[in-house]
């Protein structure tokens, strides 16, 4: 492969072009769709993904390698001011790897977020939300703990989300000690399945009588891995993440005797909502996940759950890898970010 660097720079070039000359080399025209316009910039990189093997006819660790690529070429760069340190987690399952992001004016009020990165339970690492880690702690001046938790089909569903809440609990235990955090006390968050595990995890607490966390970050997620919902059909081929992509990532973590309609893989379906943690919730236009994210964002805020919503229409699904390359992605992000800065000032008020 080339290197990432000289990638980025041919990219960024191309990506400076105006919006007319951008569309034109995408197939000329605007890509509109349920009522949304798709960003240029994200029509040309749809283009040029319409040229290469579909992920979903690669094997698991084809897949790895090649997303972990194709993120080096588009992330933008980390937030200044933020360290960063490896970070182990003992659990029942083993060593569980992680990363923690302190941000230089880390508001000691503020509770440590542990996030889940996308990757539909296949792929994805520490690495995949990196930048976007970054960006959190900093402007919601909060500690962030990125969690490598396993990945199917070596390991399929429950292990990602035993992983997940290992290190939840974990966090929430040793957040003063590690993190000059508030004591017995942490948010929740990821992106796609991430959010996924994030949504679930609120519900297993409450299931479990364990307090909630300080908030739920769920973004572009995946709450209904049965879901049948007109987006799934308007947005079946779009990019990154289609129809046939979810497809290929349930197949590959779902064993023959799960049902996807169990709760702990659609927590979309459960049928009482109330209790549950604040949730800042962010979906993306152009994904075929957006009607299930606003769907459980609208059966929060009807249980009583406090809950911010917003939609990116112009962008797609795994906006939070794309700053590098869309202005709009990274003002996407910098907005979420202030969400859950606001959400946490609402709270210790």
């Amino acid at each position: 492969m080339a290197d990432p660097a000289f990638q980025r720079a041919i990219l960024h070039g191309i990506l400076s072009l105006p919006r007319p000359v951008l569309r034109l080399m995408s197939g000329g025209g605007v890509v509109y769709r349920g009522g949304r316009t798709l960003d240029p910039r994200l029509q040309f990189l749809t283009r040029q993904a319409r040229n290469m093997p579909s992920m979903a006819s690669l094997t698991p660790q084809e897949a790895r390698r090649a997303s972990a690529e194709g993120f080096k070429v588009v992330e933008g760069r980390p937030e200044p001011g933020v360290v960063t340190e490896p970070q182990f987690i003992d659990s029942a399952e083993g060593a569980i790897d992680a990363r923690a992001y302190r941000p230089a004016n880390q508001d000691p009020g503020a509770p440590v977020l542990v996030y889940a990165h996308m990757g539909g339970g296949v792929i994805g690492d520490l690495d995949t939300s990196h930048v976007f880690c970054t960006i959190l702690a900093a402007i919601a001046r909060c500690p962030v703990l990125s969690v490598d938790y396993r990945l199917a089909p070596e390991n399929r569903f429950p292990a990602g989300f035993e992983d997940v809440l290992a290190a939840y609990r974990w966090a929430r235990d040793n957040a003063a000690a590690v993190f000059g955090a508030p004591p017995g006390y942490a948010a929740i968050g990821g992106d796609s399945m991430g959010g996924n595990f994030s949504a679930v995890l609120c519900q297993e607490l409450k299931r479990l009588g364990e307090p909630q966390p300080a908030l739920q970050l769920l973004i572009y997620p995946a709450v209904d891995v049965a879901s049948e919902t007109p987006s799934m059909t308007t947005y079946a081929d779009a990019y990154p993440l289609s129809r046939a992509m979810m497809e290929w990532f349930m197949g590959h973590c779902l064993g023959p005797a799960d049902d996807p309609t169990d709760p702990r893989l659609s927590p979309l379906r459960t049928e009482d909502l109330s209790g549950l943690a604040p949730a800042v919730i962010a979906t993306a236009g152009f994904d075929p996940l957006v009607d299930q994210g606003e769907a459980y964002a609208r059966r929060l805020r009807d249980a009583g759950v406090p809950m911010v919503y917003r939609c990116y229409d112009a962008l797609t699904h795994g906006f939070t890898a794309f700053t590098g390359v869309a202005p709009a992605a990274e003002v996407a992000c910098r907005e979420i970010a202030g969400l859950v800065r606001e959400t946490i000032e609402g709270r210790s008020s």
